[in-house]
């Protein structure tokens, strides 16, 4: 038989029970149909087809050319010479990433289970042998590394440490893929997370990868791209069907799904391109980036649903030129509770570039780099490392560091509280103010802060902290290079804080 007279018979095969309800079979809690009648599943249907032989074919085929690719470079001295600022964003990659991966074969399984048409249930079975080869490939190239630099074992290490950064991704990726029934669960991870966020996000690293000599890492994320871009699509159907029937449902579950991603990218991806990536192989900033590959695409996506803008996007937009300077200059100062290396990157020509992209950079920025230069050059960098905890944000779990602009012009840093239950929440935007409030019965984990104050940490100061966090002294970051933006600025006048520092470093 040729393929198209057997691929539409054996994509959706399905059963009618006779000896159990169908609602033991697909309960509610699981499932999540709510307003949308269960019929109207039988109309889901997956844009790109694929059957089970056509899968593994081409899936060998991909392993074959990303792993002969690895072997020939293992032969080279390619990664003794890559920059240590992009060796830092892949060990954030690598770490934040790996076991990612694995969390998200428990949402394609829980899909292929409780999934309300044979079609999706086999499309997602697809999808979690996706993610396990994901998890797989990730955690076996950052483990090639680690012979030579220790914070490589972050990449398999990190989700099970109490790191404040697994546990802000826990929280994240928890509601996301573990805890929501499989229609919000699809909205979610398949439709929003990866077809918004990661697909596209994929496909720019790769190129800075290239860009910045990493052939190998270029080749893996390229690699796992192609499969996001097939099981993503389960959001497509899934979302139609829902938007039909059930609108406000719909907007909610995108809505909160899309803010989460986005509070993460800052964190994760805006360092990494505007300030660990090597200034010479910068090809946009983190905010022509995401107004590119995600913003556009996104609303000509939800309106061709007949959806709306969430209610915060202005906050949204807004946060583009701040969230992710705030979030690196709070990596580099708490730079021992991370596993990677990062780089300052504030260097002149750095400073005038990242001042042409985001022209209020020097305005909120430049007077706190300023302080931390001067204190370096007065070879006093124990002064640039912390002796306190931040606020973390009780919905994305990230420091509450957004500056925002007051009515005289002076920028602040805020937090939104909330008083709940007998307890004072925090939080770093008022979107995460409202979606706390309005998710507040699901998931939500306690953040360090929350553990600190609870006595869950002892001895109660930085040494019993890093010891929390399972961080020891071969993979504790540090700056890779302070010379390499603080020598620009010696010999200059200071003023402020570091004034009396500079001053001591003198007599």
């Amino acid at each position: 038989m040729k393929r198209e007279e057997w691929q539409g018979f054996v994509r959706d095969v399905d059963w009618t029970p006779t000896y159990v309800d169908y609602e033991a079979i697909y309960p509610e809690w699981h499932c999540g149909t709510g307003k949308v009648p269960r019929e109207a599943w039988q109309g889901w249907e997956e844009s790109y087809k694929v059957s089970y032989p056509e899968y593994v074919a081409t899936q060998r085929e991909k392993e074959s050319s990303t792993y002969a690719v690895k072997a020939a470079l293992q032969r080279s001295n390619t990664f003794q010479d890559l920059d240590e600022g992009w060796k830092s964003a892949t060990k954030m990659h690598f770490g934040g990433v790996a076991l990612v991966e694995y969390a998200a074969v428990i949402g394609e399984l829980k899909m292929a289970r409780f999934g309300l048409n044979g079609s999706w249930r086999n499309m997602a079975t697809f999808g979690q042998l996706d993610e396990m080869r994901h998890a797989q490939i990730t955690t076996f190239f950052g483990h090639e590394f680690v012979g030579q630099d220790a914070q490589y074992d972050w990449t398999q290490k990190t989700f099970h440490t109490n790191d404040w950064v697994p546990i802000a991704l826990r929280n994240l990726f928890d509601g996301m893929m573990v805890a929501p029934n499989v229609v919000d669960l699809a909205i979610e991870l398949p439709f929003t997370f990866e077809t918004g966020f990661t697909n596209l996000q994929f496909i720019a690293l790769s190129a800075d990868a290239l860009e910045s000599g990493d052939v190998n890492f270029a080749n893996m994320i390229s690699s796992i791209q192609t499969d996001e871009a097939r099981h993503s699509q389960q959001g497509g159907p899934t979302m139609e069907i829902l938007v039909e029937h059930d609108p406000v449902r719909a907007q909610w579950v995108i809505d909160k799904s899309f803010w989460g991603s986005a509070r993460a990218f800052a964190a994760l991806t805006g360092p990494a391109m505007d300030y660990y990536t090597p200034l010479e192989h910068r090809k946009q900033s983190y905010r022509e980036f995401m107004e590119e590959w995600i913003i556009d695409q996104y609303i000509h996506t939800i309106e061709d649903y007949g959806l709306k803008k969430p209610w915060y996007w202005d906050e949204f937009i807004t946060g583009l030129d701040t969230w992710h300077h705030g979030l690196h200059m709070g990596l580099w100062y708490w730079r021992p509770t991370v596993w990677w290396r990062p780089k300052a990157g504030v260097s002149k020509d750095e400073r005038a570039w990242l001042a042409s992209k985001y022209p209020n950079w020097e305005n909120v920025y430049g007077d706190k780099w300023d302080v931390m230069i001067d204190q370096v050059n007065a070879n006093n960098v124990e002064a640039t490392l912390p002796e306190t905890l931040p606020w973390l944000c009780s919905t994305c779990h990230l420091p509450c560091c957004n500056a925002t602009p007051s009515r005289n012009g002076e920028w602040k840093v805020r937090t939104w509280q909330l008083d709940y239950d007998g307890k004072k929440y925090h939080f770093c935007t008022n979107a995460c103010r409202q979606i706390f409030w309005k998710d507040r019965d699901n998931v939500n984990h306690e953040t360090l802060i929350d553990r600190f104050l609870a006595g869950q940490i002892q001895p109660m100061d930085v040494g019993g902290i890093l010891n929390y966090m399972g961080m020891t002294p071969d993979a504790m970051g540090d700056d890779p290079d302070y010379g390499a933006w603080t020598r620009d600025y010696i010999g200059r006048a200071v003023e402020g804080i570091a004034a009396a520092t500079v001053q001591g470093a003198t007599q």
